[in-house]
């Protein structure tokens, strides 16, 4: 069966101009397993910061999010593998808090990887995952009232957005959020530019197959006809702005039938496929983005380089 939403965003991306293709689409199967590999790769530093971060702080956060003496509950938005927060569960589970655990991811396939560990692990984990993109899962935002709401948006997702998709996430995130509820936010921080980019354009070429991805997908789940030797992976980074970009550039001009679609799409030699933001931030930015969304920030949690924060918000 096509997915349609799918299927429209492609129709949507490749009909513009400049061309464009989501990063929601590198993940399948596939894309999943790349990405794990990629957080692996000595190039990558925003896992193993994120990861120092919360192993350092987690007895901290576990006493804040206790606080108010209710159950509370642990909404992850894009969970992945969970690597990072099992660090969290880890420590949480040991104590016997009360605490409910709800990992949300767009990849389905993850989400039953993922259940399936987690349920092995901690038997008495009360676990609800939910299989949906970060704007429609919102909705699950508003089903439990009896529980404080912990949002948790790790591994610098937030710099996948440009600047107002990000304030209209968050403060859609907002409004469904009580006064005790609190998000805790991973940034990827400004820093010398080479080490920015070497973590899109790693030595193995890890990065490029994850970005190439999509097209593998559109030829599996479309019936495209994409030549993927045709296309390079091409990223760059603008330390003005912040913005790590990705791009997939066609080395020739050619001709891209796609039979779901009913529609051929034309590409002139060496254009670009626009396919990934990731924003770095400095701190002024950071909290400017929390004002303007409507968020008191509260505390930034760094690693010993500070090549990346955690930062705790709330209404």
């Amino acid at each position: 069966m096509i997915n349609q939403q799918f299927a429209q965003d492609v129709l949507d991306g490749l009909s513009s101009t400049p061309k464009t293709l989501s990063s929601k689409y590198f993940y399948n199967k596939k894309g999943d397993a790349l990405f794990q590999q990629i957080m692996a790769l000595d190039e990558y530093y925003l896992t193993r910061a994120e990861y120092a971060i919360f192993d350092r702080y987690k007895k901290d956060w576990l006493t804040l999010f206790q606080n108010t003496g209710k159950p509370f509950q642990l909404i992850e938005f894009g969970a992945g593998d969970c690597y990072k927060t099992k660090v969290l569960l880890d420590a949480f589970t040991e104590t016997k808090s009360d605490f409910q655990y709800v990992p949300i991811d767009i990849s389905k396939n993850i989400l039953e990887v993922l259940e399936a560990d987690l349920t092995e692990r901690y038997p008495n984990l009360d676990i609800q995952p939910v299989n949906n993109d970060y704007f429609k899962a919102l909705e699950e935002l508003d089903k439990n009232t009896t529980h404080r709401k912990v949002i948790l948006f790790l591994g610098s997702n937030i710099g996948n957005f440009t600047d107002e998709q990000a304030i209209a996430f968050l403060s859609e995130v907002k409004q469904r959020l009580s006064k005790d509820d609190l998000i805790l936010i991973g940034v990827d921080l400004k820093k010398k530019p080479e080490t920015i980019l070497a973590a899109y354009n790693d030595k193995k070429g890890v990065t490029r197959d994850f970005n190439l991805n999509v097209l593998h997908r559109i030829n599996d789940e479309l019936g495209g006809d994409f030549q993927v030797e045709n296309f390079m992976h091409s990223p760059i980074y603008d330390p003005l702005t912040g913005e790590a970009r990705s791009y997939l550039v066609t080395t020739k001009a050619q001709t891209v039938r796609i039979d779901a679609l009913e529609q051929s799409f034309e590409f002139e030699a060496w254009e670009a496929i626009h396919t990934e933001i990731s924003r770095k931030y400095s701190l002024n930015q950071l909290e400017d983005l929390a004002e303007k969304a409507g968020f008191a920030e509260t505390k930034h949690f760094f690693d010993e380089q500070k090549y990346f924060v955690d930062t705790i918000w709330r209404r």
